[in-house]
């Protein structure tokens, strides 16, 4: 998992409430259990129409989100079915960053598992985020993780909370396997004297 530590971005603004997993990825999507790939995909039904033809009203498809690392969403975002192929398209479409007044529990934290960092603001201020982000590319959003802010165009700074851990986690580029390899010494130090202690097992 790439480490995450500070983000200068454009940011796409998404002014949906309760955008579910199935919005995010459709479940015709979930065939794989590859976590690259997936970005072409991402809000499908959103983002094409019928005939695959992209539709030129959806925020990504637009020029000047099509780089977006940051989106700015809606109350309730990644509420649904507990799907981490919703966070895998995030990631590889290149959003590195979801801000908004709230998440899905289940989705929050796959996020922090999968290298996105989940941001909930107070409506004001994701309101206020949101509005910077419709100037498109001219409007480049700061997030840094280390110091826990968020900065608009203007400057304004925006405190957020994050878990000690996940924080550590991310900072480190330490999803579940790398959190365990972090003790791959005490792992064999155990293992070798399991063995003779008990050669049987």
């Amino acid at each position: 998992m790439d480490k995450f530590d500070k983000i200068t971005g454009v940011a796409a603004p998404l002014p949906l409430i309760n955008i579910d997993t199935d919005m995010i990825i459709p479940k015709q999507f979930l065939k794989t259990i590859k976590r690259s790939g997936l970005g072409v995909n991402l809000f499908d039904e959103m983002r094409y129409g019928d005939d695959g033809a992209e539709l030129p009203d959806f925020v990504l498809n637009q020029p000047a989100y099509r780089n977006a690392q940051i989106l700015i969403a809606g109350d309730n975002f990644g509420c649904g079915s507990s799907r981490e192929h919703a966070p895998w398209a995030l990631l590889d479409f290149g959003i590195r960053v979801v801000v908004a007044p709230s998440f899905a529990d289940i989705f929050y934290n796959n996020c922090f598992k999968n290298g996105i960092l989940p941001i909930a603001l107070p409506q004001d201020q994701v309101d206020a985020l949101m509005e910077d982000a419709r100037n498109g590319e001219n409007a480049r959003i700061t997030v840094d993780l280390e110091a826990q802010t968020i900065s608009g165009t203007d400057g304004t700074t925006y405190a957020f909370d994050v878990d000690a851990f996940k924080k550590h986690c991310l900072l480190n580029g330490l999803d579940d396997i790398g959190l365990t390899m972090e003790k791959a010494a005490s792992i064999d130090t155990f293992e070798a004297k399991l063995a003779q202690d008990r050669p049987w097992v």
